[in-house]
């Protein structure tokens, strides 16, 4: 078996934590380019309340995948992994170690080590499970998945909407349950992974996104909400951020209370993000205040590792 060469470091953790200000710095170091596995920050519309990097971060390492697609396509992880492994597949031409940064775990995996394939099922099944959350709720979904794939119902996030539809759907349309098409043997990939999470305390972390929500809605979240009103249906803009602010302008939350609902929701999206990534017992974890120098430092060594082998 041909030795692989290629290095892929990934900075995955909760959101607000520093995982953009290391990868500009680790892409400077190894001369390398960035992918962003962010899931929203795919949407040009969806500038502010993703948390798009700034200009001058953008400028000061080339970003793949930021702003590249519009909220009105039929975007999905199957499509973000063959575009990522193709640009992957560029990039390693030019250079043999590349980022890539994201707080999206589904993202991530499908580049490190793929998805799993589902049955093509009629988009009928679909149309009619979401029309019966909008008719029944949730959690008559939910039930239906209990009975349908317990080990799913008891794995996936059972409050995300979107999850326990994809997984309704795969049991309705193949009659089988979704999990029987979890774990099959995957593509191998053209590089190693060295997977760097950064974390901090829970206040610190809870601090840091309080203040961000704070400084969304001073550089004008509102206002974007509002140009996306009228499209609140769309899947893409089911996310945080976007999702109360609707609510206040449906007039069942005062802006005050979708304010403080953001934050709160964002707080129980990082503990979920980092119940996510904690499981990958490869992870090389850092506090966010660690010494880049330190960080950059325990890469390399890594990478010295991998050659030996």
């Amino acid at each position: 078996m041909k030795k692989i060469e290629n290095f892929l470091i990934t900075i995955v953790g909760p959101t607000g934590i520093g995982k953009t200000a290391l990868s500009i710095v680790l892409a400077n170091h190894f001369k390398s380019e960035i992918i962003s596995c962010d899931s929203r920050q795919f949407f040009k519309e969806m500038k502010i309340g993703t948390a798009v990097p700034e200009k001058i971060e953008l400028a000061a390492a080339k970003h793949h995948f930021i702003q590249n697609k519009s909220i009105f396509e039929d975007y999905n992880v199957g499509q973000f992994e063959r575009e990522a492994l193709k640009k992957l597949e560029e990039l390693f031409k030019e250079n043999s170690v590349q980022i890539m940064v994201g707080g999206s775990g589904l993202y991530v995996d499908s580049v490190l080590i793929g998805l799993d394939e589902f049955p093509k099922v009629a988009p009928t099944v679909r149309e009619k499970l979401n029309l019966e959350l909008e008719t029944k709720g949730l959690e008559s979904l939910q039930n239906q998945l209990k009975e349908l794939d317990l080990e799913t119902y008891e794995k996936i996030a059972i409050e995300n909407p979107q999850r326990v539809i994809r997984a309704l759907e795969i049991c309705i349309g193949s009659g089988l349950p979704y999990s029987t098409f979890k774990n099959k043997p995957k593509a191998p990939r053209i590089f190693t992974s060295i997977k760097i999470g950064l974390d901090a305390e829970r206040p610190f972390i809870y601090k840091r996104i309080n203040l961000r929500v704070d400084r969304m809605m001073e550089n004008g979240l509102l206002e974007e909400a509002k140009t996306l009103y009228a499209h609140r249906q769309l899947n893409a803009l089911q996310t945080v951020g976007y999702r109360e602010l609707f609510s206040f302008f449906d007039n069942e939350f005062s802006q005050e209370f979708a304010v403080s609902e953001i934050k709160k929701n964002t707080r129980r999206f990082a503990k979920r993000q980092l119940t996510w990534f904690k499981r990958d017992k490869e992870t090389l974890w850092f506090d966010t205040k660690t010494d880049i120098e330190n960080i950059i430092s325990v890469i390399s060594e890594k990478m010295n590792t991998f050659k030996e082998k």
